[in-house]
């Protein structure tokens, strides 16, 4: 299967308009407990979340998983760091990239890849408002152009 391949769970749709994608990466994630389950249900957001490198450990943050809702007293405090599942090279590579001035380590997508849940990490550097502006025009150009195909088809 490929790499990003799978049923998707979570997409961070900001993170393709608020960064340049330069690499990308599939890692595991430790979940705990009912955060599985949450997960498999569709309960998570990674609009906010950022992956940090320490002690030699890939950390994802700020990443939402709701709590289970037949949970009890097992459910797990939705906002707290998970440990990413990486190799050592990974995440030297990951690290040196970090270092670097004005790039960041971002989740792009959560999905579940032969019954484990999976992250597609993306190292980006962040685009200017013009930048953006720039996105969206193209964007609209290419709706307004298929737009008219479409018509002209008719």
């Amino acid at each position: 299967m490929a790499k990003g391949s799978g049923k998707v769970i979570a997409q961070n749709k900001k993170a393709g308009f608020d960064y340049f994608i330069e690499e990308t990466m599939e890692a595991g994630i430790v979940l705990h407990g009912t955060e599985i389950k949450s997960a498999r249900n569709g309960k998570v957001q990674l609009k906010d979340a950022f992956v940090r490198i320490r002690n030699g450990e890939a950390w994802i943050s700020n990443m939402h998983i709701s709590p289970y809702e037949q949970g009890n007293i097992f459910n797990h405090d939705p906002t707290r760091s998970r440990k990413l599942l990486l190799h050592k090279k990974q995440i030297i590579e990951l690290e040196s990239h970090s270092k670097e001035q004005g790039v960041t380590i971002v989740p792009l997508k959560m999905y579940l890849k032969d019954g484990f849940a999976k992250v597609l990490i993306g190292v980006g550097k962040g685009k200017k408002n013009y930048d953006k502006r720039e996105d969206l025009k193209r964007k609209d150009a290419k709706r307004e152009i298929d737009r008219a195909m479409k018509e002209r088809n008719r």
